[in-house]
């Protein structure tokens, strides 16, 4: 076994990262995005390997990931997240894990035990609410000792929520203050609309195993609530009409929500948000002042459909996953027909390249608010500010995820003095204050100021 100091020597580190899951749907765009970066003059990333169960696959994903262009020669590593060995194998040769093997609750908890144990920085692309805090509550303070970042939902789940509830919070300058933001989300597409299997899969164990989430949250201590000026917003309509954005909207409980409150709990603790591991005066300056520029507001997400017909859709996927995940043999039939129980929307086989290439995502911050801070604090007086922003990009989960993890691995590689030691963190409190939203615009997801208007009362 590696002694302590080999583990946390950087030089020891033949790779700069590892893609585990690098053959999967998802796995195979991330490496395809990646090679985008590997030995680019301004890049970080100098060396890359691949890592699953199945070296042939690997190579094949490769093959696939660089064409028009001959394969660059990478390593093909064999690692299983059955055998914790091959996991700490991996990460004593590198210093960051990028983790594209889902269903995380099935698969990630040996990874992040490898990682949280060495020392080893990780990111995935997990949307599970209870995987994500469960990670936090079981390896959180191994990896604070051992100075492994442990950072989940670094692709569409939940990046744009993140740091476009930021940018909408931001736009708020004082005396005013947001209240509530709700985001609308709208996939588009010139073709039909495939999921990724393993998204389809995850919501259906989610609702199986929702009590376990329930149950983790009574077990552990609550986390500080933030301050929000005004009074809580109301349930509001089950069935929205968003007439400014041309959308029908139902709300959607996604792990959006809960990340974003996780980074507002952690910000009420840290009101400069986190130290970083050995930061420059100028970093701490420019972290801080982020940091007082983001304001807390009750957040939610609601998912959206130029179509009443669309959100009926939406509601009948849903009410399938719900009364059918909660039993066996209902979820027998969920993950054996996911093609019949999503009304299309996913199957095994995905989306093929040309359906990937015509989609994308529009995704509305509708933020409300005062156009005073003393306004909210007198009896029964409503909002009177309106400010709309807005996040796009291209597919969200072969595109826009990919685009996101590797952007917050280079970050990694390049500001990581400037980032915390260790520890289990939703990506906004880590990456907020970082150059990730520029990189972001640089690669194709735009964040717009839409419009801010006086409401009536």
């Amino acid at each position: 076994m590696e002694s302590n100091q080999d583990q946390q020597t950087p030089k020891s580190h033949r790779f700069d990262l590892i893609i585990l899951g690098a053959s999967g749907f998802t796995g195979k765009y991330v490496v395809k995005e990646a090679l985008k970066f590997l030995n680019n003059p301004s890049s970080p990333l100098k060396s890359i390997a691949l890592a699953g169960r199945n070296a042939t696959k690997l190579a094949q994903t490769l093959q696939w990931a660089a064409q028009p262009n001959p394969p660059p020669s990478l390593p093909i590593l064999t690692a299983d997240t059955t055998d914790p060995s091959s996991l700490r194998a991996l990460c004593n040769q590198t210093s960051l894990i990028l983790n594209c093997v889902g269903p995380f609750r099935l698969h990630a908890e040996p990874v992040v035990a490898a990682c949280a144990d060495t020392g080893c920085d990780y990111l995935d692309i997990c949307g599970e609410p209870e995987f994500m805090e469960r990670m936090e509550a079981n390896y959180h303070d191994r990896a604070v000792e051992t100075g492994s970042l442990v950072i989940s939902a670094c692709g569409f789940d939940s990046v744009p929520a993140e740091l476009g509830f930021m940018f909408n919070s931001r736009q708020w300058v004082s005396p005013a203050v947001p209240n509530r933001v709700e985001a609308f989300v709208s996939l588009e597409s010139e073709r039909r609309i495939v999921g990724n299997f393993a998204t389809y899969e995850s919501a259906v164990l989610g609702v199986a195993n929702a009590h376990k989430l329930q149950e983790l949250r009574r077990s552990r201590p609550r986390r500080a609530k933030p301050v929000v000026p005004g009074p809580p917003p109301s349930k509001g309509e089950t069935i929205e009409n968003q007439k400014k954005l041309g959308l029908w909207a139902v709300k959607l409980p996604s792990a959006d929500s809960i990340v974003v409150r996780r980074t507002l709990a952690i910000l009420t603790e840290n009101p400069h948000g986190l130290p970083g591991l050995n930061e420059h005066a100028e970093m701490i300056e420019k972290r801080e002042a982020f940091w007082s520029s983001v304001k807390a507001a009750h957040f939610g997400v609601k998912i959206g459909s130029k179509s009443l017909l669309g959100i009926f859709r939406i509601i009948m996927v849903g009410i399938f996953i719900g009364l059918f995940g909660s039993f066996s043999f209902g979820r027998h039939l969920l993950l054996n027909f996911p093609s019949v129980f999503s009304l299309g929307w996913f199957s095994k086989k995905g989306p093929s390249e040309e359906e990937v290439k015509s989609a994308s995502f529009k995704m509305w911050f509708v933020g409300h608010g005062f156009s005073n801070g003393s306004l909210a604090t007198q009896r029964s007086t409503k909002p009177d500010t309106e400010i709309i922003t807005r996040v796009t990009g291209p597919e969200i989960g072969y595109r826009t995820t990919p685009i996101i993890l590797i952007q917050c691995a280079l970050i990694l590689l390049s500001r990581r003095n400037n980032l915390p030691k260790g520890g289990a963190y939703p990506p906004g409190i880590v990456f907020g204050p970082t150059d990730l939203q520029e990189r972001l615009q640089q690669n194709g997801i735009s964040f717009d100021n839409i419009s801010k208007s006086t409401v009536s009362s």
